[in-house]
């Protein structure tokens, strides 16, 4: 007996597990199968072992979508949308009691997002979001797979107007004062209108402030709570004191009730403010089309977009979005990819061109063959990265939250201090209790944890919709302070399509003859240069079959029998090291070097010897945008650097015609990395931007890798930032709007330090009147928020 476990996906009710376990039963050597829709797990009990990619076309068959369940030793991600937070101690506290938890071994708390990113091993989702529950606040497990985009809760304004209305009355003859009109409510009146603001309108702020205490701990609310229970204790004592003497106590009813609705509006703004910053993802939500309408043999359906499997038939009318990542194959049109690549003109598509989905079907009918459903979309994979980089901690938020955690317990202090050294030095306790509530309220530890993150959220969320998508704050931070910027040629300097300008063969033998094995020889490569011979070929109308035995040998060339003999095509490096004789060919390459073109050779490999057959010459224009992106770059005081396996005659052809400031040439795949860590000693930190599998290693070496949109899935996987076209002028403008980005984060951390370090010594000193302290709390939390949303104002230059 076997036994084996499968994830299905799709599955929606009691009949879809009757349909998996009836498909997989059939399968031969199958026993048992049991299904649980809930936890969308398959186990399946085998007589003998048995191929699992038979039970995983069962399921694709039934017209499920089934995959391996993670190995034990997998690191999970969990993320929770938390509720009830309300300042940075708030983050301190939920970060704390989840890192308790059997198997977490890091967890980042946003506070603008109202998300928990938990990573570990074996997580229980239902422990994690009990401790979430025990240190007072809510969580809701979100599934990645289903997308879910949670928007920050935008409160009623109902209770801020009603608030305001109970108010209004209290305040009034301070209003009214100025203009010598004497005028006070009764204090009675007084009471029965502060009251519901302070135990009703207010409760959330006591409820929040109970958790805090049971915790041992302490929050903004706590400082609210205790600020204005003072106020309004104060008040209800004088009130006490002073019934039936005839004569009008001194009552702050109006502090309290007031403090209460400034504070409600200033939450009311800001969950206002904060919806804003979500627009991104939101707008990228919004373009995943419900259904598509798919061909299956006879049948025309129109299916829910989750039931849509790999491989089938998409029909795509003119006008409508594109419901999945596919090829066409019938049909021709155009696509509006504007809110994918940042691209403002429309696309033209025609057969084997691939489509993604979100995009805009332009005129024409298409036919396409799905390539990527769900999770694996271009799309959604844009929205994953946009949400991990907004969900994800920049460093300088770290030190934030260090502070933050010990600053309510400061403030706990200096309230205490002084209530107690005005009440002794001046023996009039009244104003000393008023002075310690200004402390308790002015200080505002929400906007310090607001300043990074919401920064963070709008700079990420306006760089994915002009097609720059950063993959976490960190990298965001990093880019301010790039000092270099390494570019591969091929494709990002260049188009990446070159052509082959240039064939020659030895005397005595056919052009077409070795073109053609040199064709035979690439028919399997998706390298530029390779498709370039195809394309020479097929104009030429020549006949070349495929090779199975091929060799490659990375950043030199490839290996290749055919009809019996051994045959090498590759770089002028490669065959000085095999020993070749190039002979009267070595004639003609320095003059299409001068012209910038790259050099192949084409030889036969013998026992005894490398006989040269043909010499290749390659030639690729150069980006239109390559030249205003390194000018972009030297405006910013960047470096750059061309850094290419090509020989030195083309890179320095293309080099001098951009005025790249450094040029490496004939550098090796598995030697570019080393470049890299000897220009970080030279200059700094540098980024590398590339699009193809052979940069990967220089990706993940330097500070900051950028990998064009139009390259390789392996270059995007490395890269912390993925440009979605390839336009160069982009990596210039992601320097800007991180600096930009990284600017907002200072401002936003001065300002709330600023409101703090100058309003709590102002209170402690009498200089400040609560009403006035509570205004300034809301108005530091609003300003933060406000600020960052001026990010959206960036345009790019690209």
């Amino acid at each position: 007996m076997a036994e084996y476990q499968l994830i299905v996906e799709g599955m929606s009710c009691a009949s879809c597990v009757g349909r998996v376990e009836k498909a997989l039963n059939k399968v031969d050597g199958v026993v048992s199968a049991s299904v649980n829709v809930a936890t969308e797990r398959a186990t399946v009990q085998t007589a003998h072992e048995i191929n699992m990619d038979s039970l995983f076309k069962a399921v694709e068959d039934a017209g499920y979508h089934a995959i391996a369940p993670p190995s034990e030793d997998d690191e999970q991600q969990v993320i929770l949308s938390i509720g009830e937070m309300s300042c940075a101690s708030c983050v301190n506290r939920i970060e704390k009691a989840l890192n308790k938890v059997a198997g977490v071994k890091s967890t980042q708390v946003n506070l603008a997002t109202e998300k928990a990113t938990v990573i570990g091993n074996h997580l229980d989702v239902a422990q994690l979001i009990q401790s979430v529950e025990d240190a007072g606040y809510t969580a809701q497990f979100l599934d990645e797979k289903k997308a879910q985009v949670i928007k920050p809760k935008q409160p009623s304004l109902w209770p801020v107007i009603i608030s305001a209305l109970l108010a209004l009355p209290l305040v009034l003859p301070m209003l009214l004062e100025p203009f010598g009109i004497h005028w006070m409510l009764p204090a009675l009146v007084q009471l029965i209108l502060a009251t519901p603001v302070q135990f009703i309108l207010g409760a959330r702020f006591y409820r929040s402030a109970w958790k805090a205490v049971k915790a041992f701990t302490g929050n903004m609310d706590l400082l609210v709570a205790m600020g204005t229970s003072a106020a309004y204790g104060l008040s209800l004592y004088q009130l006490i004191k002073w019934w039936g003497s005839g004569s009008m106590p001194h009552l702050y009813f109006e502090s309290s009730a007031v403090i209460i609705t400034l504070i409600l509006f200033g939450k009311w703004l800001e969950a206002r403010a904060k919806h804003q910053t979500t627009k991104a993802i939101e707008a990228l939500s919004t373009l995943r089309p419900e259904t598509a309408t798919v061909k299956r043999g006879d049948k025309v359906l129109v299916l829910p977009i989750d039931q849509v499997k790999l491989d089938d038939i998409v029909l795509i009318k003119p006008g409508e979005r594109i419901p999945v990542d596919g090829v066409i194959i019938e049909g021709a049109s155009s696509s509006d990819e504007s809110m994918i690549t940042g691209e403002s003109l429309p696309v033209s598509k025609q057969v084997n061109d691939y489509v993604t989905g979100g995009a805009i079907n332009g005129e024409g009918l298409l036919t396409v063959r799905t390539t990527a459903v769900q999770a694996q979309s271009m799309l959604a994979k844009i929205i994953q990265l946009v949400e991990s980089a907004q969900a994800k901690k920049a460093p300088i938020q770290r030190i934030v939250d260090r502070i933050s955690a010990i600053f309510v317990p400061v403030i706990l202090v200096i309230a205490l201090l002084t209530l107690l050294a005005w009440g002794i030095t001046q023996g009039n306790w009244e104003e000393a209790l008023l002075n310690a509530v200004a402390v308790l309220v002015i200080a505002c530890p929400c906007a310090l944890g607001l300043a990074t993150p919401t920064s963070i959220m709008v700079g990420t969320g306006i760089a994915a919709r002009h097609g720059i998508l950063i993959k976490d704050a960190q990298a965001l931070e990093t880019v301010h302070s790039i000092k270099a910027v390494a570019f591969d040629k091929t494709g990002t300097l260049t188009i990446g399509k070159p052509e082959l300008v240039s064939f020659k063969s030895i005397p005595n033998m056919d052009d077409n003859q070795l073109l053609a094995i040199a064709a035979t020889i690439q028919a399997g490569s998706e390298h530029p240069l390779a498709k370039a011979v195809l394309q020479a070929a097929n104009e030429r109308q020549l006949q070349y079959s495929y090779v199975q035995n091929l060799e490659n040998i990375a950043g030199s060339g490839i290996r290749a029998t055919v009809n019996e003999h051994c045959y090498v095509l590759g770089s002028s490096r490669w065959m000085q090291t095999l020993q070749a004789d190039f002979g009267d060919l070595q004639n003609s390459v320095p003059a299409l070097e001068a012209k910038g073109c790259t050099i192949s050779w084409l030889a036969e490999q013998r026992a005894d010897n490398v006989k040269i057959l043909a010499l290749l010459g390659f030639s690729d224009v150069v980006k239109e945008e390559a030249g205003p992106a390194i000018a972009a770059l030297h405006q910013l005081g960047v470096k750059s650097i061309m850094l290419t396996g090509d020989n030195v005659s083309a890179a320095n052809n293309v080099g001098k015609q951009l005025e790249i400031d450094e040029i490496v040439a004939q550098v090796m795949p598995m030697d570019k990395a080393d470049k890299i860590y000897q220009m970080q000693k030279q200059y700094g930190k540098v980024a590398m931007v590339g699009d193809g599998v052979n940069d990967a290693p220089a990706l993940a070496a330097a500070d900051i890798g950028i990998a064009m949109g139009t390259g390789t899935d392996v270059a995007m996987q490395t890269a912390a930032i993925t440009l979605m076209r390839g336009n160069p002028l982009l990596i210039a403008d992601t320097i800007d709007i991180s600096r930009k980005t990284y600017n907002k984060i200072k401002q936003n951390l001065f300002w709330a330090f600023f409101y703090n370090v100058i309003g709590v010594p102002l209170a402690a000193l009498g200089l400040l009147n609560p009403m006035i302290a509570g205004a300034a709390m809301a108005l530091s939390s609003v300003s933060v928020v406000t600020n960052a949303l001026l990010l959206k104002r960036w345009k790019p230059k690209a």
